[in-house]
């Protein structure tokens, strides 16, 4: 299969190099790599491009502003890599972070899941952190949830859930417009990267509040949008994060923001997000 890889990456010049050289010792190498250096002040460009003799890769500039927009900066910059490719070229496409470290075996364990059905759309491991000296799996809610740092799509079901959105919760969206339009979202389990910097490391307190904006956009409805701030809240032991989630929620609806799912699509995720729950509770 022909795998398209697209590695957003802003001031990651002490980290890149360490995904790049993973990338080289691939079995199952990849057809294309595209770095987007999102306006870097660093050396990422040449970084980067210091591995065009060892890899089908290409190194782009994209002018961005600095400030860490959740969501929208990466996404942007990821499609302006898009926009270097032909989507008719490849079987998956794939959307990396500049600071992983892949097993050797990473691309052909997610070939080999893909092409166990053609109704897969997207497969993943899962990233691990470094804690106390140990690689530990990076904290998520939901197993079945693949970390918007290490994203492959079918190409046929990424033309079909219309790409990625340029907003914080992009990586919930896919999944849901994948499994609406009957699409499966596989993680592997024991298939895992190194992701050397925590997701969301970078963010900033607003990124609450935009959170709260991202359930709106969604469409989960206030009682959801609790349940989730609420465990959130908890989870992280800072119950600010509970007030900012539905500030940020009840905004965006005063505002009339208008959400990226329509109402189908809403209460299919709304549905899926229930049954989640129910099954957690034991029901």
């Amino acid at each position: 299969m022909q795998i398209a890889i697209i590695i957003p990456a802003f001031n990651e010049e002490a980290l890149i190099s360490q995904t790049l050289e993973s990338l080289c010792a691939q079995s199952h190498q990849p057809t294309q790599i595209i770095v987007v250096d999102d306006n870097s002040t660093d050396a990422t460009f040449q970084v980067a491009q210091s591995f065009s003799n060892r890899l089908p890769i290409s190194v782009i500039h994209n002018d961005s502003s600095a400030e860490n927009i959740p969501g929208a900066k990466v996404i942007n910059a990821f499609k302006k890599g898009l926009e270097t490719l032909d989507l008719n070229d490849f079987d998956i496409i794939c959307k990396y972070d500049s600071d992983l470290v892949f097993p050797v075996d990473y691309l052909e364990a997610i070939v080999v899941r893909f092409r166990e059905s053609e109704k897969t759309g997207m497969v993943a491991g899962h990233c691990t952190v470094q804690k106390n000296g140990e690689w530990t799996l990076e904290n998520q809610n939901n197993p079945d949830h693949i970390r918007g740092a290490l994203k492959a799509y079918r190409v046929a079901c990424f033309r079909e859930i219309g790409g990625l959105k340029s907003s914080i919760g992009w990586d919930t969206m896919d999944e849901m417009l994948a499994r609406y339009y009957g699409w499966k979202v596989v993680t592997i389990p024991d298939l895992h990267v190194k992701h050397l910097k925590p997701t969301g490391a970078s963010y900033k307190p607003n990124s609450m509040k935009l959170q709260g904006e991202a359930f709106f956009k969604m469409r989960y409805g206030i009682v959801l949008t609790s349940i989730t701030a609420l465990k959130m809240a908890a989870k992280k032991k800072e119950w600010q994060l509970l007030k900012d989630y539905l500030s940020g929620y009840f905004k965006a609806q005063k505002n009339g923001v208008e959400p990226l799912l329509n109402k189908d699509q809403g209460r299919f995720l709304r549905s899926y997000r229930w049954k989640g729950i129910r099954s957690k509770l034991g029901f």
